[in-house]
């Protein structure tokens, strides 16, 4: 898991150098992704998030979520409609993830070969691929170790 604090530094430079807004909201909604290992769906930040903004609604994280995606500091966990951090959102190519159905660590691959090799096969039969997501389940080292 990346250090939350150099998570946080990366995607304010990242936000200055692209000239977005990376509000409190934002960062307090990256803040809370970061220190969890799986994935949290959106209610559980606005949970978290009205205890510490009682103004805090659905919307409102919603467009914080919808930000963080755009901007690659977060990526949707389509198989459980949960967010997780990017540990490398500078990485501009696809990514995998690895998903603990057991504990819900997640973990992001970057495949380079895989993703060309799918978006060659999809041109090839003359479809243009806008976005992927690829998500791997199954069980950690940890998660089997603690079974046997």
């Amino acid at each position: 898991m990346p250090d939350t604090r150099d998570l946080m530094q990366q995607a304010e430079r990242q936000c200055q150098q692209r000239g977005v807004r990376f509000t409190p909201i934002r960062r307090r909604v990256l803040e809370m992704i970061a220190a969890n290992q799986g994935g949290l769906k959106a209610y559980d930040l606005l949970d978290q998030l009205a205890t510490e903004h009682a103004s805090a609604r659905p919307p409102t994280v919603y467009r914080a979520l919808d930000f963080l995606i755009e901007q690659g500091l977060v990526h949707r966990i389509e198989s459980l409609n949960a967010y997780v951090a990017c540990p490398c959102p500078e990485h501009a190519h696809g990514f995998q993830l690895l998903i603990c159905r057991h504990c819900g660590r997640v973990e992001e691959l970057h495949l380079d070969d895989v993703n060309a090799q799918l978006t060659q096969r999809a041109r090839d039969l003359g479809f243009r691929v806008e976005r992927q997501t690829i998500e791997l389940l199954g069980g950690c080292d940890s998660c089997k170790a603690a079974d046997r």
